[in-house]
């Protein structure tokens, strides 16, 4: 075992298959480092494209309304706003119970203010205020806006102006400016939420 014994009297030979090993070993953790790296790279861009392609999927839902069904909607909720005002003038405001979603999803608010959380309060509130109106004229602004998002639903904006005569006689007249969200379902539209303002008085020179 000549071989054997030179490698026993040669402690640099030892050293050397020592480091000769201890050098594979090193290449073998940066092999495996390179394709543990190569494979989180590959599962990172995988990843990535997934998501690139679902963002890509909404916007894409978002902005798949052709000019003609943006123009369609456009007209068909200017439509809706019109019946809203007409019937609330001639059926007082118990019509605009036919105009709001019967939901949980629905609210309005007014001046900065939520005054229905959801639909059931709504009816409530609606029902109740009724009672104490004779009459009102309900009318929006030439400036009435309509951005239309999907085929089911668009932003609604406009000003108004509105006169109320109570039980007792008393006329009110307010202005402002309102917004919605309009959802076409089950075949027409209604407000999904509704937002009222009107112009605060400055309050009084001291």
């Amino acid at each position: 075992m000549l071989s054997a014994g030179l490698l026993d009297k040669n402690p640099r030979s030892v050293r050397s298959c020592g480091s000769h090993q201890a050098i594979r070993k090193a290449d073998l953790s940066v092999k495996t480092l390179s394709t543990l790296m190569w494979w989180s790279t590959l599962f990172l861009a995988a990843f990535g494209s997934a998501g690139c392609s679902a963002r890509t999927a909404g916007s894409a839902e978002l902005q798949s309304l052709t000019p003609a069904s943006a123009a369609a909607i456009d007209e068909s909720a200017r439509t809706f706003m019109h019946t809203v005002a007409h019937d609330v003038t001639q059926e007082g405001p118990l019509a605009w119970l036919k105009f709001f979603n019967t939901g949980p999803e629905f609210f309005m608010a007014v001046n900065g203010q939520l005054a229905f959380p959801n639909a059931a309060a709504a009816k409530e509130g609606t029902q109740n205020f009724a009672r104490t109106i004779n009459r009102i004229d309900l009318t929006w602004g030439d400036d009435l806006r309509v951005d239309p998002l999907t085929a089911e639903l668009a932003v609604v904006a406009a000003s108004w102006r509105e006169i109320q005569i109570d039980k007792a006689g008393h006329r009110i007249e307010e202005t402002g400016c309102f917004t919605g969200l309009a959802e076409y379902r089950d075949g027409r539209w209604r407000f999904r939420d509704a937002h009222w303002s009107a112009p605060i008085s400055p309050p009084p020179a001291r």
